[in-house]
C-alpha cells in the first residue's frame, strides 16, 4: 500500500482488509493527540509483512535495533559501507536481519524527519523495522514465519505530525505505556573496572582501587569482563577469589557490588557448549548458529526456550545474588534474539524476552543494566540501559559509525536518544574516563562528555584506574550536579546536528549548546545559585529510602559561565 504524501489525509488509505498467500490482515486507525495510532490484526503464517509504503524525505533519524548501534541523521544520499572483514565477525550484533542489514538500508523501531516521527510501540513478538531505498520509505514488520491460528493484535505503530524535538519525547510516553515500563528510581553513581584494564584485571587491581575511591561518591562497584573462565563458565577465573569474597570485599567499602556477564553468549570453547550442545541455538542442519566472534572465537547463542538450560541461567543469577552482588551489568544480549531453531517454536524476540524475564525474576529488585541490547524488547526487564557504543580514551571523527568504540560516537548517540531516559530506563552513557594520563582524550572533550550526561540526568560510572591524575575538579562538579536531584530537560537540534540542552533542576535551568560535535566547540552556561541545596539521603530499616533536602551556605557545584 504505496501513499504520497504521508499525511493525516493519505494515512487513511491504509486503513481495510489484506489477504496475502498465507496470512490475512487488518489494519485500523485511531485518533490520538497529534496524530494517529495504527493498529494491525493477523491471521495465519506472518514472515515479513510491508503495512504501507511513502516518498522518501530528504533527511532522516534513523535507528539501530540494539544498544551499540548508531541512531543518526541520514540523507538520501547516505551509503551504508560496513567493513567487509567485520561482517562476519559482528554478526547478529549488527541487526536481528543480517541477511538484509549488509545490503539494504534499514531504521528499526522508529524513524523522523522533519514534520514528523513514526515509530512501533512495542517489540514483544515481531520486529518493526523501516526499510530504505532511493525514493521511498517501507514499514515492515517481522515475525519469521510465526503462527497465528486466531486473529491477534501485532505491533502498533503511532504516526505523529510534529518536529522530532517535540515529537520523540511524546512518542516515548507512548512506548512507556504500551511496553509496560518498569525501573528502579535509583539512579547510581559508581565505578567500572572496564574502560581503564579491560581484560588486565585482577584482584590486586581491583583492592588498589577500592582502597583509593574514598571521597569519591561512589554507590555501586563494579568489576568488568575479566572474571569469567570462559564466556559462558561464569566461575571465578584464577586471578579473583570465590566471587562471594569480591562481592564481601566491596560491601566492606559501603558500596553495592556489581558484576559484569554475558548470560545469553556461550564460548565454543567453553565448558557448557562442551556439555551441552543442545543448549544453543542451532540451523535447519542442526549446527549451532554462530551470533557474532569476539575473544578470538565463535560466540552461540543459549537457546533461553530450553528448559533445562533455562533452569542453568535461573541458578546462575540466583547464586550470584546469593553470592552478595546487587548490581548486573548483562551484555552482548543481542545473542538472545538471533534467528535460529529453538526447543520451542516461538520467533526470536519471545525467546528474548523469555530469557529476560528468568534474569528479571531470579535477581528481584536488583539493578540490571542492559547492555548490546534490543532495545523494545528490554523495556520493562532493565533498570538501566546503554544507548551508545562502547566510548573510548579517544575521540575518532573519522573511524566507522557502526557501533565500534569511540567517544565521538558514542556521545552523539548520547543525545539522539536522551528521550528515552528517565521514561524506559535510565540511559547509560557509558562511563566518563576521568584520567589525564593513559588517554588521548582532550580536557574538552572530558568535559563535554560529563556535561551531557550530567545535564541529561544520565547513570554516572567512572572507568579510571585511580592510582592516575585524575580531573578530581571535573568529577567533583559531576557530584554536586547530581546532589540538585533529577533533572527535567529538553534537547533541540536533533535533526540540524547543532544540539541545544536545557536542563532544570533544584539550582535552576542550566544551557549546553554544541554548536559542532565533531570539533568540540561548545559553549554551557549554569543558572546562578538563588539557594544552596544541600542533598542526604536516609535508608530505613523497612526498604524505605528518604532524600532530604537543606539549606546550605557553601557554595557547590558549577556556577556562571564556563566554555
Amino acid at each position: 500500500m504505496f501513499i504520497a504524501p504521508l499525511s493525516r489525509d493519505e494515512l487513511k488509505k491504509i486503513i481495510g482488509y489484506r489477504k496475502l498467500e498465507s496470512a490475512e490482515f487488518l489494519v485500523e486507525l485511531e485518533k490520538i493527540h497529534l496524530g494517529y495510532k495504527i493498529v494491525i490484526e493477523a491471521k495465519g503464517t506472518v514472515d515479513d509483512v510491508e503495512i504501507f509504503s511513502f516518498p522518501r524525505p530528504e533527511r532522516l533519524l534513523v535507528n539501530n535495533w540494539q544498544s551499540w548501534g548508531p541512531t543518526r541523521v541520514i540523507d538520501r544520499n547516505f551509503e551504508l559501507n560496513f567493513p567487509k572483514d567485520l561482517i562476519e565477525k559482528f554478526g547478529f550484533s549488527a541487526s536481528i536481519m543480517p541477511e538484509k542489514y549488509f545490503s539494504t538500508l534499514i531504521s528499526d523501531y522508529f524513524i523522523a524527519s522533519d514534520n514528523f516521527v513514526l515509530g512501533a510501540l512495542s517489540s514483544k513478538v515481531g520486529h518493526p523495522y523501516f526499510e530504505l531505498d532511493k525514493e521511498y520509505v517501507h514499514v515492515k514488520l517481522r515475525y519469521f514465519g510465526k503462527t497465528f491460528n486466531e486473529w491477534t493484535k501485532l505491533e502498533s505503530f503511532v504516526v505523529l505530525f510534529i518536529n522530532p524535538d517535540v515529537g520523540l519525547p511524546h512518542y516515548v510516553d507512548l512506548v512507556a505505556k504500551e511496553s509496560g515500563a518498569n525501573y528502579k528510581r535509583q539512579n547510581p553513581v559508581g565505578w567500572s573496572s572496564w574502560y581503564q584494564y579491560f581484560l588486565d584485571f585482577d584482584y590486586n587491581k581491583m583492592l588498589s582501587d577500592l582502597n583509593l575511591s574514598n571521597g569519591y561518591g561512589y554507590e555501586v562497584f563494579q568489576i568488568d569482563d575479566a572474571w569469567e573462565k570462559d564466556i559462558g563458565d561464569w566461575e571465578a577465573n584464577d586471578k579473583f577469589p570465590e566471587l562471594d569474597v569480591l562481592a564481601s570485599k566491596i560491601k566492606e567499602h559501603g558500596y553495592i557490588p556489581g558484576i559484569w556477564l554475558a548470560p545469553f553468549s556461550v564460548a565454543e570453547t567453553s565448558k557448557l557448549y562442551k556439555e551441552h550442545p543442545d543448549w544453543v541455538v542451532k540451523d535447519k542442519d542442526g549446527k549451532p548458529v554462530v551470533a557474532y566472534e569476539n575473544w578470538n572465537k565463535k560466540i552461540y547463542a543459549l537457546d533461553t526456550t530450553n528448559p533445562e538450560a533455562k533452569e542453568w541461567l535461573k541458578n546462575l543469577f540466583v547464586n550470584l545474588k546469593n553470592a552478595g552482588f546487587d548490581y548486573f551489568k548483562i551484555d552482548f544480549l543481542f545473542a538472545g534474539a538471533i534467528q535460529g531453531e529453538r526447543y520451542d517454536n516461538v520467533s526470536p524476540i519471545e525467546a528474548y524476552r523469555t530469557g529476560m524475564a528468568v534474569i528479571r525474576e531470579s535477581v528481584g529488585d536488583s539493578f540490571i543494566l542492559g547492555c548490546g541490547a534490543p532495545l523494545l524488547p528490554s523495556v520493562g526487564y532493565v533498570d538501566g540501559m546503554r544507548i551508545s557504543a562502547d566510548t573510548a580514551p579517544y575521540w575518532d571523527v573519522n573511524g566507522p559509525d557502526i557501533g565500534y568504540p569511540n567517544a565521538y560516537y558514542a556521545l552523539r548517540n548520547v543525545i539522539t536518544r536522551s528521550f528515552m531516559n528517565n521514561v524506559l530506563w535510565w540511559n547509560d552513557p557509558d562511563c566518563l574516563m576521568l584520567r589525564r594520563q593513559e588517554t588521548q582524550l582532550t580536557d574538552e572533550q572530558r568535559k563535554l562528555y560529563s556535561y551531557v550526561s550530567m545535564m541529561l540526568d544520565n547513570m554516572i560510572i567512572q572507568s579510571d584506574n585511580l592510582s592516575l591524575d585524575i580531573d578530581k575538579e571535573l568529577w567533583k562538579s559531576v557530584l554536586n550536579y547530581k546532589k540538585n536531584g533529577r533533572r527535567i530537560f529538553k534537547v533541540e537540534g536533533i535533526l540540524s546536528g547543532e544540539y541545544k540542552i536545557t536542563s532544570c533542576g533544584l539550582n535552576g535551568c542550566d544551557k549546553l549548546i554544541i554548536k559542532d560535535l565533531k570539533n568540540v566547540q561548545f559553549d554551557v552556561s549554569f543558572d546562578k545559585k538563588r539557594v544552596s541545596l544541600i542533598k542526604s539521603v536516609e535508608k530505613r530499616e523497612d526498604g524505605r529510602t528518604f532524600n532530604y533536602y537543606t539549606e546550605g551556605s557553601e557554595s557547590e557545584g558549577l556556577e556562571g559561565d564556563a566554555k
